[in-house]
């Protein structure tokens, strides 16, 4: 009772929960596709069968509309306001999702350029939420937060994921896979997100640090006051306003940053390598195609989503370890060991399911196959959440300025939606000619995400962004990126003594919470 009071009556408490429903919303639609692309009445509609590659198609042109609305709602973000940019990306995302649902609903003619159109158009606005609401929760929230309250609420982001697929299996179970409004009832429940998040909005504050750089003083004194009272206030301006003369005079573009040449290009490159890897892990596609996943392993239809609930499940709850161990161990340990662990799960993944698609041959249970190889995925997904999910959104906003942290979040939105557009693309191509053989492809795009991070990703834990620019300045002196190769190795590792508590003012969290 306590909390709720507090939710509505803190700012910054209303901020984190504001910050975490919208996470959830894009956990969300990872977990609705799931079963709607399996139920007959779907693929009927769409004029497309199970196996058809449009089958991917339309769920990947998800992410390129990711991709596009990051760097619109960015640009928005900056000439509007942060608030009126989330207001419209709510209200793209509301629009596509209404589109999703009437597609066919009448007339099946035009139902899949409709179910197009509105995946693009959602796609638009949430990828424009992904980019503009880490930018101004961390605006909002200057004290506290860091690995810890990222990867807490990245929780969200699995509730989502969770809630999407509970709605589907339940009205999937209840009506029928031969039934419409099995996959229209979870497409439409998704607007309890955008509409809940759009009455809120009124109640929160316009970032103080976007009123001063436009200028508009008497606002963001006005902003600091609801956000940290008056007696703060007064302190908040004054530092807001010597920020906002030290990033004038440094101002960085996008040409800084894309370009070989850039200033900021090495920093740039370990935030697309982060995304790349992440997406390279798998688990867009295991979010996506999970009961398909657990059919490989010798499952029947029922029992592999059923299955895939519980696997959502245990990640949700597995997800916790990434919070107690991210500013223990570090960011870079947890992604690397990750990584090569998923790679070991999907090497015996292969074996497992080539054992279960030749059971009666080799005269094997199938039970023998299928549990051990449930477990493998279980470990998996926990693997992934601990190691992957939060981390490669943290580490950019440890190593770029405030000045350059806006395009930072554009630049992995768009990556993150590009990697994710051609592995949701591929996966569903790889199930139909590959069969069990996708697994070995994923253990090694592990391999390679773990190689890539431990050869190239700094650890940024435990360390200011003085700290860790003093990594890419050494890197530059010594014309080497190897982590080894750069101060001693000094950045394979946490500092020495240190276990990342401390927190300055640049190194919040793209979504950072008060007191964690």
């Amino acid at each position: 009772m306590d909390y709720i009071k507090k939710v509505f009556s803190d700012k910054k408490t209303e901020v984190v929960v504001f910050s975490s429903t919208a996470i959830a919303l894009y956990g969300y639609d990872q977990g609705m596709m799931s079963l709607i692309n399996t139920n007959y009445d779907y693929l009927d509609t769409m004029g497309i069968s199970e196996e058809s590659p449009l089958v991917g198609i339309i769920v990947s042109v998800y992410y390129l509309g990711c991709a596009v609305g990051a760097v619109l709602a960015s640009y928005l973000g900056d000439v509007r306001g942060r608030k009126p940019s989330i207001f419209v990306c709510l209200t793209v995302t509301a629009l596509g999702n209404l589109l999703m649902f009437v597609a066919g609903l009448r007339f099946r003619q035009g139902a899949m350029t409709l179910m197009f159109l509105g995946r693009v158009i959602m796609g638009l606005g949430v990828g424009g939420i992904d980019a503009v609401i880490p930018t101004y929760s961390s605006e909002l929230n200057e004290e506290g937060g860091r690995g810890r309250a990222l990867a807490q609420e990245f929780q969200s982001n699995i509730f989502g994921l969770n809630m999407a697929f509970a709605i589907n299996l339940g009205v999937t179970n209840g009506l029928g896979k031969d039934n419409q409004w099995a996959w229209r009832i979870p497409i439409i429940a998704m607007q309890v997100y955008p509409v809940l998040l759009l009455s809120f909005i009124y109640r929160l504050p316009e970032s103080p640090r976007w009123f001063i750089f436009h200028e508009r003083e008497d606002d963001a004194r006005e902003a600091l006051v609801d956000i940290y009272g008056k007696d703060e206030a007064d302190e908040k301006f004054d530092a807001l306003k010597q920020a906002s003369k030290e990033e004038s005079a440094s101002s960085i573009g996008y040409s800084d940053m894309i370009f070989p040449s850039g200033q900021q290009f090495h920093e740039t490159m370990v935030t697309v390598m982060g995304q790349v890897n992440q997406a390279l892990t798998g688990y867009g596609a295991v979010s996506v195609y999970g009961p398909q996943i657990f059919e490989l392993l010798g499952f029947d239809v029922s029992m592999s989503e059923y299955l895939t609930m519980g696997n959502y499940v245990s990640y949700f709850f597995l997800m916790t370890f990434a919070w107690l161990l991210i500013e223990r161990v570090g960011r870079r340990f947890l992604m690397v060991t990750g990584a090569f662990g998923i790679a070991v799960c999907f090497a015996i993944l292969t074996v497992l399911g080539g054992l279960a698609a030749n059971d009666t041959n080799f005269g094997i249970p199938n039970l023998a196959v299928s549990i051990p190889g449930s477990i493998a995925l279980f470990v998996a997904t926990g693997l992934f959440g601990i190691g992957w999910l939060s981390e490669v959104w943290l580490i950019p906003t440890e190593i770029f300025p405030s000045t350059s942290r806006a395009q930072g979040a554009a630049i992995s939105v768009v990556v993150w939606g590009l990697a994710n557009f051609a592995v949701t693309l591929l996966t569903p191509i790889g199930f139909n000619n590959l069969k069990y053989w996708l697994f070995l492809v994923f253990a090694v795009t592990n391999l390679f995400a773990g190689w890539w991070t431990w050869a190239y990703s700094p650890e940024t834990g435990g360390r200011s962004f003085e700290d860790n620019q003093a990594f890419f300045a050494d890197s530059k002196e010594h014309d080497t990126w190897l982590v080894s190769l750069v101060n001693k190795g000094e950045f394979r590792h946490l500092p020495r003594g240190e276990k990342g508590d401390g927190v300055d003012d640049e190194r919040q969290p793209l979504l950072a919470a008060d007191g964690a």
